[in-house]
């Protein structure tokens, strides 16, 4: 097992690049490390150059990972190289509470198993359908006046709260912190109101996927959503970002919204998200 430094990043995201759509949010967040964007994770792979896992983990020796909730990700392009790995090489911290976030489904039994042997308790904490535009030409955004473009802007640190309070996941402190990182280091859109300030939002994950999209209630029903989306699809592939999302299976109604502007899906494929020791 081998601790990559930020000089072999470039050989993985070109790697991940190539088995895309699965390896998305791993390589969402090598491309912002690359990016120089602040983390608190590192990358571990069980060989080198050859790898075929790679692990996202917090960093044991960054003071800052207990600001926020302990979490992990992998790509894997061998099952049994991952459990060699999960069990014997400790790639990952199993004796506190964390997430395995955005992993493929069929791997679930695999982290059942791993984790039984361990006596750590486990449940599904979301599954997910992973949605992506391949290229921004396919992209059916809706038509915008000149009225309502004039209100499209990026959200700021004084919008923090806003964001936290109104978030599924939001409400605490560890959501606030997480919540003034992404404001302050990644592309947001959001559309104002007459006094400028935000009532529709959508922001952008530290690992590069879309999300937090949220509407004011008085607001709703005016297309804001699908304006946001097309605004920040556009955004980040003129910045150079992927664009993708992951979308949770009972959550139709975004589903349909991203469907609606062009964002496909593998439908073999789902991805989830695991808590461990909670």
């Amino acid at each position: 097992m081998k601790v990559l430094d930020k000089d072999e990043l470039q050989v993985v995201e070109e790697v991940l690049f190539r088995h895309l759509p699965k390896s998305y949010k791993v390589y969402g967040f090598v491309h912002a490390f690359i990016r120089n964007k602040p983390t608190t994770l590192q990358l571990v792979v069980d060989s080198w150059p050859d790898f075929k896992v790679i692990i996202c983990r917090p960093d044991p020796l960054n003071k800052r990972a207990l600001d926020f909730r302990k979490k992990v990700t992998y790509y894997s392009m061998d099952e049994q190289v991952l459990r060699k790995m999960l069990t014997e090489e400790n790639a990952v911290d199993w004796s506190t509470c964390f997430l395995i976030g955005g992993f493929d489904f069929s791997h679930a039994s695999l982290l059942k198993e791993v984790s039984s042997d361990r006596k750590v308790n486990n449940r599904v904490f979301t599954l997910v359908h992973l949605m992506y535009l391949p290229d921004i030409k396919n992209l059916l955004a809706p038509p915008v006046d000149s009225e309502l473009e004039s209100r499209i802007s990026s959200l700021n640190l004084s919008h923090v709260d806003l964001v936290n309070k109104t978030w599924k996941f939001g409400g605490n402190e560890q959501s606030y912190r997480n919540v003034k990182n992404l404001i302050g280091n990644f592309p947001s859109c959001c559309i104002t109101d007459g006094q400028g300030q935000p009532v529709s939002w959508i922001l952008l994950y530290d690992y590069c996927a879309m999300g937090l999209l949220y509407t004011l209630p008085e607001h709703r029903g005016k297309g804001y959503a699908k304006v946001l989306v097309s605004a920040m699809a556009k955004k980040l592939h003129a910045e150079g970002y992927p664009v993708y999302c992951f979308i949770e299976e009972d959550n139709m109604v975004s589903y349909k919204l991203f469907k609606s502007l062009g964002f496909i899906e593998d439908a073999s494929y789902r991805a989830g998200w695991f808590e461990f020791n909670f």
